[in-house]
């Protein structure tokens, strides 16, 4: 009997010996360290097609947007079935809060939906790879301008692939213009025409615009002058003229003074979006993104018409906006199949025909061109724009440094307390002078 055992255990270490030494073409798919591939790699792009991988991506934003980005990445897993995406979103707030810390520890997720006030600090702290190493081999972009590219690169780097672009207008609703014979010039018009014509809406008793935020406009304006709100390095403002701020920000005050132009007492009171006069009915339009013309429609129930913004030199005062990014994290062990992944929601038709432009009109001009009987009406009135802005704009420039944050809420703290007469704009324009050179140089 002690025999018989002896001789079945030798046959049956002989039998796992056999198992184990396995061929030197046989898969991986028992390979015990195949769930480690995305963390083991050194990170450099290189791991072989086809091999087992998980990546994470992480964005943020509300419901339906979490909605078809997973249908997104369904779509992926099934046309890449060795690819695993774990799935990472959250609000604003939460998410920005999680990313923090997971910059911290080096742990940031592959994938990152990333914005434009935040991509020069993550990019300048290390925490995000060089792109530009994956185009045409990993990342087409033969159907996409350079200026759309540009939109995040930093130095000679792109550290943010541009999702999406948007573009600056005036919104305004046709019927309740027409009705109170305001006039809006469909293609030129100037700042002095946006006042004189204000002036017929406050005879009318409403409104004719909202306001305009502060850093988004003036920016504008300063670029319509050859300057921007930022030097190109980040390191200080990007004009010498401080009469540009006195000039601007007294024709906002001026707008507020003859009720042009709610109070920015009156905005912060309203209960939300569907409370803004121009949703009800009491103001002409709004000057904002064009992103935010489907949500105006949609809130409203109304028809609405978007033009361009005053002049002149409108084209050197536009220019098309990143929505958001995507960027890789320079500690991803798996940088090559993130690319993969950022292509293909760049320039799948049919991941494209579940995105609907929600994170901006899409930048590859073929996509674009295929979905404009796809979208809704409002959303192509949106592409049209968008079209016309791509003809007549400039380049955006290098993107907000990483303190742009403290230097959008000092200039929207002084451009209240213009519009209040609290202060005046040549004491506001010394005022943000010296503290936005204090923050940036820093």
């Amino acid at each position: 009997m002690k025999k018989f055992l002896l001789v079945l255990l030798t046959m049956m270490t002989v039998l796992f010996l056999a198992a184990c030494g396995g061929d030197d073409n046989s898969s991986s798919d028992g390979d015990a360290n195949t769930d480690e591939t995305s963390s083991n790699n050194e990170g450099t792009g290189e791991e072989a097609s086809g091999e087992d991988v998980t990546i994470r991506v992480a964005w943020w934003g509300n419901q339906p947007r979490h909605d078809y980005t997973m249908e997104v990445i369904k779509m992926y897993e099934e046309q890449n079935p060795h690819v695993n995406i774990e799935a990472e979103y959250a609000s604003w707030d939460d998410y920005w809060q999680k990313l923090a810390p997971q910059a911290a520890a080096n742990e940031l997720p592959d994938i990152i939906q990333m914005d434009l006030s935040y991509l020069a600090q993550y990019a300048n702290n290390g925490q995000l790879a060089d792109l530009s190493q994956f185009f045409d081999s990993a990342i087409d972009v033969s159907n996409i301008t350079e200026d759309i590219i540009d939109g995040g690169r930093i130095d000679d780097g792109v550290y943010g692939f541009n999702a999406g672009v948007n573009a600056v207008g005036f919104q305004y609703n046709p019927a309740l213009a027409e009705e109170h014979g305001i006039e809006i010039p469909e293609d030129e018009w100037t700042w002095d025409d946006y006042k004189e014509i204000s002036e017929k809406a406050v005879d009318a008793g409403i409104f004719f615009d909202t306001g305009m935020q502060p850093d988004v406009f003036f920016n504008y304006y300063l670029r319509q002058h050859g300057d921007r709100l930022y030097a190109e390095d980040g390191s200080g403002l990007g004009y010498d003229d401080d009469q540009l701020f006195v000039d601007f920000f007294s024709m906002l005050q001026e707008q507020v003074e003859k009720e042009a132009t709610p109070t920015p007492d009156y905005l912060a009171q309203l209960a939300g979006p569907e409370d803004d006069p121009v949703v009800k009915g009491e103001g002409i339009g709004i000057f904002q993104w064009s992103n935010q013309f489907v949500g105006l429609e949609e809130t409203s129930g109304l028809e609405f018409k978007m033009v361009p913004m005053p002049g002149p030199n409108v084209a050197d005062g536009l220019f098309l906006k990143p929505s958001m990014f995507w960027s890789v994290s320079e500690n991803s062990a798996a940088k090559e199949e993130a690319a993969k992944f950022i292509d293909f929601f760049t320039n799948d038709i049919e991941a494209n025909k579940l995105i609907l432009g929600e994170r901006g009109v899409p930048v590859s001009s073929v996509v674009k061109d295929a979905l404009m009987e796809e979208v809704s009406e409002s959303q192509a009135k949106v592409f049209e724009y968008i079209a016309w802005v791509e003809e007549n704009s400039t380049s955006m420039g290098a993107p907000d440094p990483a303190q742009a944050g403290e230097i959008i809420d000092l200039l929207t703290n002084l451009s209240e307390q213009v519009s209040y007469g609290q202060t005046t704009p040549e004491d506001a324009s010394t005022h943000f002078r010296q503290q936005a050179e204090s923050i940036l140089g820093n």
